[in-house]
């Protein structure tokens, strides 16, 4: 669980990246659990977007989204949303302590 100071830091972080993902009419799959998994390992926080066609809820999806691959939830803006999962290989990213 990250502290309000940290989610603070996170949203600094994510405030300039794009979103590598989206998610479209076919929703939530496992292969595109997998890709965030995957991406969180590398890069540790992620930005996502939900597509209009989709109807799905942007922060119900990045709250299910998180949860499946064992991320914390940092925001989510309008159709976006951002995760983030420390990476267990190689850590790039130093939360500030509480």
């Amino acid at each position: 669980m990250i502290t309000g100071k940290q989610r603070n830091y996170l949203k600094k972080v994510a405030h300039d990246i794009k979103p590598i993902a989206q998610i479209g009419k076919a929703g939530v799959t496992e292969n595109f659990l997998i890709q965030i998994a995957n991406a969180l390992e590398a890069r540790e926080i992620v930005k996502v977007k939900v597509l209009d066609n989709s109807f799905l809820d942007t922060k119900e999806t990045a709250n299910e989204v998180a949860n499946a691959v064992g991320a914390e939830f940092v925001q989510a803006i309008g159709n976006k949303f951002t995760i983030y999962k420390a990476s267990t290989e190689n850590p790039k990213i130093e939360l500030p302590k509480n």
